[in-house]
């Protein structure tokens, strides 16, 4: 039974380092290269006021995706994160599948689509007993403030 749960423990670890490092990573190429992933692309994707929303998105995908990682108030931080992936899905996947069908938009919203379903996995279990958040409440050591 220990096996189990020590098994559980470090997938739950796994999905939050995938998660986390993917929203960091792009929270910050949105400001190392702004034209091309931040400002810019918000911009030719017809993002309203791209000089703010870029950094703003940017900001949040970097802050909470370092929460993710270290496993600091995991569904909480889970969930402005779930916004921004919805909201890359619906500006960026819906018009592209308009333009090229349903096979393409598969292949080209696997990454979107893989984070919005391993956030929605952590709200639903948390960051696990490895996270900070299980130091932080040690009497229920899967739960996530």
């Amino acid at each position: 039974m220990g096996n189990s749960v020590e098994r559980y423990e470090k997938s739950v670890v796994l999905i939050r380092l995938l998660v986390g490092w993917v929203f960091l990573s792009e929270g910050i190429q949105k400001f190392l290269d702004a034209s091309a992933l931040g400002v810019g692309r918000f911009e030719r994707i017809g993002i309203p006021a791209p000089g703010v929303m870029a950094p703003v998105v940017g900001g949040v995908e970097v802050v909470f995706g370092i929460l993710v990682l270290v496993g600091l108030f995991t569904r909480w931080s889970a969930v402005p994160l779930l916004g921004v992936i919805t909201g890359a899905l619906v500006t960026t996947k819906v018009p592209f599948f308009l333009k090229h069908g349903f096979w393409a938009v598969l292949h080209e919203a696997r990454t979107d689509v893989s984070m919005l379903l391993g956030l929605i996995f952590l709200i639903l279990v948390g960051g696990g007993s490895l996270a900070l958040d299980a130091r932080l409440h040690p009497r229920d050591k899967r739960s996530s403030a």
